[in-house]
């Protein structure tokens, strides 16, 4: 009998620890940290179709036989001397190659360009063109190369004629798909028409452009 109640009191006092060692506390969970999200720098990639405005001055240094007199004197160059505004659009096509870029554009201008001795005007000036240049982030530094075409009147007689373009600009990311610049562009058109007549002009432009 005495042996009986030993048992039972023993088998109660090991039972409160028995029941905790069969429960043994869960392991904690590991929960991972989220990856780090890497963000491009804003303005480093100008890879991307865009069309724009441009608005600008322009002004001619032009020369030739304007009387036909097989001279090219001070009266003739007069007769050519020529400014005033150009503006027009833009659209074309950047490739970003990470430290440079490449792409092409295409430009549609009309002038309000008018011969000083009021024998004539420029009324467009357009130009399709490759365009290289430095990328330092936001700010794009190119040059540019290209044909131009360019049509008006002279001394009552209507021309056109193509010719070339060569010029330079800085462009600057406002957002990612707004950027402003300027840019400075020299075009030579040579013996317009057949005229003997070199009409050469040199543009300078501001230009916004909305980029996709």
């Amino acid at each position: 009998m005495k042996i009986t109640a030993l048992s039972t009191l023993a088998t109660l006092i090991a039972a409160p620890a028995l029941a905790g060692g069969l429960n043994a506390p869960a392991p904690e969970l590991f929960v991972a940290a989220p990856a780090p999200v890497i963000a491009r720098a804003f303005g480093s990639d100008w890879t991307g179709a865009y069309v724009g405005l441009r608005l600008g001055y322009g002004d001619t240094g032009s020369s030739g036989d304007v009387d036909g007199n097989g001279v090219i004197d001070a009266v003739d160059n007069a007769l050519l001397d020529a400014s005033g505004a150009v503006g027009g659009i833009t659209a074309g096509y950047m490739y970003d190659f990470g430290s440079y870029v490449l792409g092409a554009e295409l430009g549609l201008n009309a002038t309000d360009i008018d011969f000083d001795a009021g024998n004539g005007s420029v009324d467009t000036l357009h130009t399709l063109k490759l365009k290289a240049g430095y990328d330092a982030g936001r700010t794009l530094i190119f040059g540019t190369l290209g044909a131009a075409y360019s049509d008006g009147s002279f001394g009552g007689v209507a021309y056109d004629d193509t010719g070339y373009v060569i010029g330079a600009g800085v462009e600057y990311l406002l957002t990612d798909s707004l950027s402003i610049g300027g840019e400075l562009n020299y075009h030579r058109f040579d013996d317009v028409d057949g005229t003997g007549v070199d009409l050469d002009m040199t543009t300078i432009s501001a230009t916004m452009n909305y980029r996709f």
